[in-house]
């Protein structure tokens, strides 16, 4: 999609959203908004109103980030969870307090042209008369309606008739266009002390779950300044720890000691990139929490000379055992949106697994994410669990500066997926000068937790062929897995934009 304005979304409906702010004049901030809360509804699998959401954007004079994910619960500590191996990730148990909705709020507060309650319009009108659900998210939808179906409150709100909704078949939810009417109402304060905050609350009582009032009501959303890292004249900006945006910059500053341009052989770029990745995994997971936690700062792992020293230890022509990285289910969705006037927004939105923990609050439509199973339990780690603390956290938008102006925003979905996923699409744009589109379409990889190597069904078969020959584990996946994340990509081109979706999922490209 070329145009003066792009809203690229994982979701068309969306990405419709969004336009139809920048057309009633707005701006990108304004139709990013429109397009998360919009997403609540015609995408529920993979975020909702319990979810949470980052952000990063170009205001006009700075890149400025900020963190819409909240805390655990105070009353949370290792003790509550000494009886199990890992940290829970069904049920009340893996829910800590949700930023998404305060993150809407702030973000229309300090940068927005429209009122907000006029953002959540698309939404609330989904909501009501409701949407036809088209068949990828029918199909993620399916799946995980049998694996949730006993958790509180999941089958009344999306298994309608005992079922979760075919491709095709209208989907309404009226409880969850009251709580968006009621946010919009209340520029989100019901969602944290209203109505909606009550019925959170009831139901954690009703449950022995920690979340209180306190908990609720304190809750801020973040402003930052996100981290930075140079990759072949582009300025890539990343979200701080918790998030694992720095396994993105890890791997490109090891990468930016090998020449891995349109000359180079495809099998040595792939090998290259996924050593790289294993290194900057082994930094992340070991080193990455809440900052407040932290050991090391993020500047100590992206040292220029760190890096070079790194990439000295790949072998051009062997893999080598790096710490393997977890791989988590995931529920995502990504969206960026860019304006005439130069506002770019990369914003990332989460229920974490698969419609989240499960718990749907009765009434409200208010689906809760699992993210406090991002945790550990292991004790000297400092992403351990504890109270008021925020987990470490896989959503990772990214930004692209070049020359000191705005060109570009990215993401891509996945859990671990993220990173891995944005530094093959990064590198695309970079090394070989790909179109966005062409960028998204190319076939990619995963490192898998056994630290074996996914491929997507349409890799070429030299590829899989030249990483076993150099001592990688390949599995190629079947047509149609949803293991390499779907993406969204807009790039500055002349006085306008060119915007991408790639087909793994439903999202579409909309421009004015």
């Amino acid at each position: 999609m070329l145009a003066d304005n792009v809203v690229a979304a994982s979701q068309p409906l969306a990405a419709r959203a969004g336009i139809a702010m920048l057309e009633q004049g707005g701006n990108a901030v304004d139709a990013a908004i429109a397009a998360a809360a919009a997403l609540t509804v015609v995408e529920p699998v993979m975020n909702g109103l319990g979810g949470d959401a980052q952000v990063l954007l170009w205001d006009g004079a700075d890149v400025v980030g900020l963190n819409g994910c909240g805390k655990s619960p105070a009353a949370w500590s290792a003790q509550r969870f000494s009886q199990h191996a890992r940290m829970p990730d069904l049920g009340w148990e893996s829910v800590i307090v949700p930023g998404a909705v305060a993150a809407w709020a702030d973000l229309s507060a300090r940068y927005g042209r429209l009122p907000f309650d006029a953002l959540l319009v698309p939404a609330i009108r989904y909501a009501h008369d409701g949407f036809l659900v088209s068949p990828v998210i029918a199909r993620q939808w399916k799946i995980h309606a049998d694996r949730l179906k006993e958790q509180p409150g999941f089958a009344a709100a999306f298994m309608p008739g005992g079922r979760a909704p075919k491709a095709g078949e209208r989907f309404r939810f009226p409880a969850l266009g009251r709580s968006l009417e009621r946010i919009a109402a209340t520029r989100g304060r019901d969602f944290y002390e209203g109505e909606i905050a009550a019925a959170v609350l009831a139901d954690a009582v009703r449950h022995g779950a920690a979340v209180s009032a306190d908990d609720l009501a304190g809750h801020r959303s973040e402003w930052l300044s996100p981290l930075a890292g140079r990759y072949r004249g582009l300025d890539v900006y990343q979200m701080p720890p918790p998030a694992q945006g720095l396994a993105v910059l890890s791997a490109l500053g090891i990468m930016q000691h090998f020449d891995l341009g349109p000359g180079q052989d495809a099998v040595l770029r792939a090998h290259v990139q996924i050593e790289a990745m294993k290194m900057a995994f082994s930094d992340v997971y070991a080193h990455v929490a809440d900052a407040a936690w932290m050991r090391d700062l993020p500047s100590a792992l992206l040292d220029p000379e760190y890096l070079r020293s790194r990439a000295g230890h790949i072998d051009p022509a062997r893999a080598a055992a790096h710490a393997p990285c977890p791989l988590p289910r995931h529920a995502t969705v990504y969206l960026a949106a860019a304006d005439r006037d130069g506002m770019v927004v990369s914003f990332i939105q989460s229920n974490y697994h698969g419609f989240g923990s499960g718990v749907v609050v009765p009434g409200t439509g208010v689906s809760l994410h699992n993210r406090g199973s991002g945790f550990t339990l292991e004790a000297d780690h400092p992403n351990s669990v504890a109270g008021g603390k925020k987990p470490f956290h896989t959503t990772v938008p990214a930004l692209l500066m070049r020359e000191g102006r705005p060109w570009g925003a990215l993401g891509v979905v996945g859990a671990d997926m993220q990173p891995q996923g944005q530094v093959q699409i990064i590198s695309a744009l970079a090394d070989l000068d790909s179109n966005p589109q062409a960028a998204l379409d190319m076939p990619r990889w995963r490192i898998d937790q056994e630290g074996g190597i996914r491929l997507e069904a349409a890799a070429a078969s030299q590829i899989g062929e030249g990483l076993m020959a150099r001592g990688h584990r390949v599995v190629r996946m079947p047509p149609g897995n949803i293991d390499f994340g779907g993406a969204q990509c807009i790039i500055r081109v002349g006085d306008g934009y060119a915007g991408a979706s790639d087909g793994s999922r439903d999202g579409s490209a909309v421009g004015t």
